[in-house]
């Protein structure tokens, strides 16, 4: 399919704005050729996955758009990179990789995008108006992006994400379409006990269920009482596109564009209702741990997505002004490590053995130490779904709670709400 560009764009291409416009705008019309989508729209904002360092190709593709002069059109936040340039954490990262993961990091700071340096950027004030197309990369920004905030964007990968800012625009296809935005499933939890589904330990281990029993599809979720808050939705959000291909969720009463669950499915019946049921829940709980029955513990690991300030709370009401026998590498981003420094709580947080990681995450750069056989606690179901793979640690999955008594303790400590 030939993609029709305006008289702005075609100039963009052309090389009006300078080579490394020119560059980004013809990616993003190629990308809309092959994507199927017959023209391209403008975007109001961008959060940048590409950033973080896995080869020395994306370091020298970014360098390139920076001597071609480009710079991004939209306000741009940037995901988490390869390194802790707070200094907060240390980097087991060496050279040359280390000094190439500086490098482009620089360069996208260059190119104009904000150093926000975290996956939670709706948390630290990038939050695009209701019904706002964006481009948006990192799984959980975008699930939140388009489910708990109404704003439009599909899952753009690197380096996409940056061609869009730069150009300023976006295929036309997907879930920026109305008519791909509809759930065409039901989720129902009304069978689960109450005492569960307003537990914190939830929202991680559904999402981990609803992913795997949806993929990429659109559902709605049902049963819900209340609002869950925020952190909740981030948790469920995160999970999902982890396990699944989950890009946009409903849940009835909670999102805005589920007031009802016949509104979310735009009027037609669902294609299937997914009962929930103790025993599935029971089943996605144990299937986050890989590591189940050892009495080894090594790490605790929490904050993917990144912790809030109001998680930070939580943490140290848990702490309860005790030590800790096993670190909690906590992963966080500049904007609530700015309030925590503001009145010296990080500080007291690392004293009782607590590691705080900015700008960056345990599952995507060397910061957990290497140990053979080595055990992870974590309440997040994405580091439970990636850690195995990226870290070499089996995982122990738990609640919040789990996780401090755990570290506390220095051996495993689990309770099953499910």
């Amino acid at each position: 399919m030939s993609v029709d560009l305006t008289a702005e764009e075609r100039a963009l291409a052309e090389g009006q704005a300078g080579e490394g416009a020119a560059m980004a705008m013809r990616v993003v019309a190629d990308s809309a050729r092959l994507l199927g989508a017959s023209r391209l729209i403008p975007i109001a904002s961008a959060h940048i996955d590409g950033a973080l360092y896995h080869g020395d190709s994306g370091t020298l593709f970014a360098e390139r758009l920076v001597d071609g002069g480009a710079r991004v059109a939209v306000r741009s936040t940037l995901n988490v990179g390869a390194l802790d340039l707070t200094g907060c954490s240390q980097i087991r990262l060496a050279e040359p990789a280390r000094g190439m993961a500086r490098r482009m990091m620089e360069a996208y700071r260059e190119l104009g995008c904000e150093q926000s340096w975290t996956c939670a950027p709706y948390q630290a004030g990038h939050r695009p108006a209701f019904g706002s197309d964006v481009a948006w990369g990192e799984s959980n920004a975008v699930v939140f992006c388009n489910s708990v905030l109404g704003a439009r964007t599909n899952r753009y990968g690197d380096f996409l994400d940056i061609a869009c800012a730069i150009s300023g625009r976006a295929p036309d296809y997907g879930l920026h379409r109305d008519e791909n935005r509809r759930a065409t499933l039901v989720f129902d939890v009304s069978g689960l006990p109450v005492t569960f589904l307003t537990s914190e330990i939830a929202w991680p281990v559904l999402g981990s269920l609803y992913g795997r029993q949806v993929g990429n599809a659109i559902g709605v979720v049902t049963g819900i009482a209340g609002h869950p808050g925020e952190d909740a939705l981030k948790a469920f959000g995160a999970a999902a596109a982890s396990s699944g291909s989950v890009g946009l969720f409903h849940i009835a009463g909670v999102t805005p564009e589920a007031p009802t669950a016949v509104a979310a499915l735009g009027g037609s019946e669902p294609a299937a209702i997914i009962e929930v049921t103790r025993e599935m829940v029971r089943a996605a709980q144990a299937g986050l741990s890989t590591a189940a029955g050892t009495d080894r513990l090594d790490a605790v690991a929490i904050g993917s997505p990144h912790l809030s300030l109001a998680e930070f709370d939580a943490l140290e009401r848990l702490i309860a002004g005790r030590n800790l026998r096993i670190p909690i590498y906590a992963c966080t981003g500049r904007h609530v490590l700015a309030a925590l420094d503001s009145d010296g709580r990080r500080a007291g947080l690392e004293r009782r053995g607590v590691i705080v990681v900015a700008d960056t995450c345990v599952v995507v750069t060397p910061v957990l130490p290497q140990k053979d056989g080595a055990v992870l606690m974590t309440n997040s179901g994405k580091f439970a779904h990636y850690a195995p793979g990226n870290t070499g640690y089996s995982v122990l999955y738990g609640s919040l709670a789990d996780c401090v008594e755990s570290a506390v303790s220095g051996k495993p400590m689990l309770t099953d709400l499910a």
